[in-house]
């Protein structure tokens, strides 16, 4: 793949595990954003996820590095380290290394997930990672949904923006996927970090079919690049996250999940009715790895072609994705924050 002419260290909250990967004690190896890092889990179950290496002599705490309580301590010389990144405690000196402090990212857990905020210049976090249930406004809770299905793919070529692009693509759906469906698109609102896509859908060839006659469409809430979730609602009752974090300059990390709605009432069949939902979720997961497939191999087109009907979508999409690079590209994460919080 062509590299992309996008900064692969955009601000924004990506997924780096799920929440049951991190059990208490814990300490799990990753890198990201082309840095070594490490998630651990104190006693009381908190996560932290930090830099990889002790700021004593370099050690790296994921080899080795063991929880104490609610403390990490380096394999080395046993220099403990909270889950503020701060040292705690040296072993053999009556006091600790104030001046010295690990790097720790700003962390939250969310439909089983975890989140961290990535921002090159340190800055805190300015808008919320979005819940598959709360951010849609109604009442439904992860009890109404069979368990989360899932997909990780590792070290594709690929931009998290263009997973976001697909969420504004209407013309895809009949090549990628041989679905005879066309979104009509009623919303797009990208006035903020975290932006709104909305479609109903539509049948191709059927010509006599108005907007106000089709019950069922799709909700999209995008929390900056790295993660989207949707609400589909009328034909298949589902809710999918999809999570794109950069590894390093060239590849990253792909995660997906799909809820699939629980039946009203008790089902006749349980065992039937979960076996069923368990097929809805692999063949929407079956459709996500269509689009890495093509992701994957996408070389970034700037100025893109774009047909009449996609450029109100794509233009739009393209502007609001600028805010999250720390190249300058129509502006940095801070200005538009600063514009956001002014208005």
């Amino acid at each position: 793949m062509a590299a992309p002419p996008l900064s692969m260290k955009p601000t924004g909250w990506f997924q780096v595990a799920w929440s049951d990967e991190i059990g208490v004690g814990d300490v799990r190896r990753m890198t990201y954003f082309g840095t070594d890092l490490i998630a651990w889990r104190t006693e009381s179950g908190r996560i932290t996820v930090m830099t990889a290496y002790c700021e004593h002599l370099g050690a790296h705490l994921g080899y080795g590095g063991h929880v104490q309580g609610e403390v990490l301590q380096c394999p080395f010389h046993g220099w403990q380290w909270n889950a503020d990144g701060r040292n705690v405690c040296i072993p053999y000196e009556p006091r600790p290394n104030r001046g010295r402090r690990i790097r720790t990212f700003p962390t939250v857990e969310r439909n089983a997930s975890v989140y961290v905020w990535h921002d090159v210049d340190g800055r805190e976090p300015f808008f919320d990672a979005p819940d598959v249930f709360g951010a849609f406004g109604d009442d439904r809770t992860a009890a109404d949904y069979y368990p989360q299905q899932r997909l990780f793919e590792q070290g594709h070529e690929m931009h998290p923006q263009y997973v976001l692009e697909n969420g504004v693509d209407f013309a895809h759906f009949k090549y990628v996927h041989q679905t005879p469906i066309t979104p009509i698109f009623t919303r797009h609102d990208f006035a903020a970090p975290v932006s709104y896509v909305d479609f109903t859908i539509t049948f191709t060839g059927d010509d006599g079919q108005r907007i106000e006659d089709v019950d069922s469409g799709v909700e999209a809430v995008n929390g900056g690049l790295g993660i989207a979730v949707t609400k589909s609602w009328g034909m298949i009752d589902n809710r999918t996250i999809s999570c794109i974090t950069p590894v390093d300059d060239r590849t990253s990390d792909v995660r997906f999940m799909v809820y699939i709605g629980r039946p009203a009432g008790t089902p006749r069949n349980p065992e039937r009715a979960r076996a069923k939902a368990e097929e809805f979720g692999a063949e929407v997961i079956r459709q996500f790895r269509q689009d890495i497939h093509i992701w994957s191999h996408q070389r970034y087109s700037d100025p893109p072609a774009l047909a009449s009907g996609e450029l109100e979508g794509f233009t739009a999409i393209r502007q609001w994705a600028k805010q999250f690079y720390p190249d300058g590209i129509g502006g940095s994460a801070a200005e538009v924050h600063a514009a956001h919080t002014k208005g």
